[in-house]
């Protein structure tokens, strides 16, 4: 069975369940090559870029939780 009847059979199993749709093959690949290129430079030192310079961001440049609450009245 090829991957395209594979993707048929599973939309018409998921139509007539009612779950949803799978994504068609191939839409991921490049999003997927991009990661895992990104994910190879980071580990070998190298500076981050896209997806994993904007989490790394996020998680350094967070704002520090207040210890107190705020005074109700």
């Amino acid at each position: 069975m090829s991957v395209t009847q594979q993707h048929l059979l599973d939309t018409y199993r998921a139509l007539h369940l009612g779950s949803p749709v799978p994504p068609a093959p191939g839409i991921q690949d490049v999003r997927v090559v991009r990661e895992l290129r990104e994910q190879r430079r980071f580990l070998a030192g190298r500076p981050a870029r896209g997806r994993t310079r904007q989490a790394l961001c996020r998680w350094l440049h967070r704002r520090p939780r207040s210890s107190r609450r705020p005074a109700s009245r």
